[in-house]
């Protein structure tokens, strides 16, 4: 990476900042997380790859202008596994992942006694909404502002849908529906559902029973827009029986 941005290097790679690099970040994580519900361990290893080389490319600008190089950031994640680790590094006792958790936190906090914040400070806006909703969730829920069970979630997921049922303005439904989506992502936290990985794995399997649906008709020599509700929800559940 060097080479490449050095003068005479890759014109393309020298044009790069951090800003024009970092949408490539969230790509390649998204292709990592592909392959691996995919099952598809060599395109894991080259995606892993791919990924690798955006820390490497963003620490060789910071490089380049004097902020920090790729060590400091290996050398501060090692600190931080070692600190954070004091049932495997030090004589603390940890024998469940509960309690590994609550270590975790209790030492992250500490980290940051100095840096005055409100609590939800500490969570990212800057990732995607829906692991946004279920950081926050988490966190709030840490210091008790929680439903009891799943139920008390479930009664309030159905009042969700009535309000956006009554909600009139396009305002009114945005505001309802997201709502609604914060809710969801509560109740994946009690059933320890990953809303992420549910919602990918929900995109993938539409994918595939749309795509039988569209290759039957293709091969009846029908196009797609031509065809009726009633011909595509057949084949829809054709493509769920198989």
């Amino acid at each position: 990476m060097a080479q490449l941005r050095a003068p005479g290097g890759c014109p393309w790679d020298r044009e790069q900042t951090f800003d024009t690099i970092k949408k490539y970040l969230l790509e390649e994580t998204y292709e990592v997380m592909d392959s691996i519900d995919e099952r598809d361990w060599p395109a894991v290893a080259e995606e892993l790859g791919d990924l690798m080389l955006q820390p490497v490319f963003f620490a060789q600008m910071a490089s380049e202008e004097g902020l920090f190089k790729i060590e400091d950031s290996l050398d501060a994640i090692n600190e931080k596994l070692v600190r954070r680790h004091p049932h495997i590094f030090g004589e603390v006792v940890a024998d469940t992942a509960d309690e590994v958790l609550k270590n975790w936190n209790e030492i992250k906090k500490a980290e940051k006694k100095n840096k005055p914040a409100f609590m939800l400070d500490t969570i990212s806006r800057k990732q995607p909404a829906l692991a946004e909703a279920r950081d926050i969730s988490s966190k709030a829920a840490g210091v008790g502002f929680d439903w009891e069970n799943s139920d008390q979630v479930l009664d309030k997921l159905r009042e969700e849908l009535d309000e956006l049922a009554r909600a009139g303005t396009q305002a009114e439904k945005e505001d309802e529906m997201g709502d609604l989506f914060f809710v969801l992502v509560n109740l994946a936290r009690f059933y320890k559902v990953d809303p992420e990985q549910a919602l990918r794995k929900c995109n993938a399997k539409f994918r595939s029973r749309f795509g039988y649906v569209e290759q039957k008709l293709a091969a009846d020599g029908r196009p797609l827009p031509g065809a009726t509700i009633a011909e595509m929800e057949a084949l829809w559940q054709e493509a769920k029986k198989r």
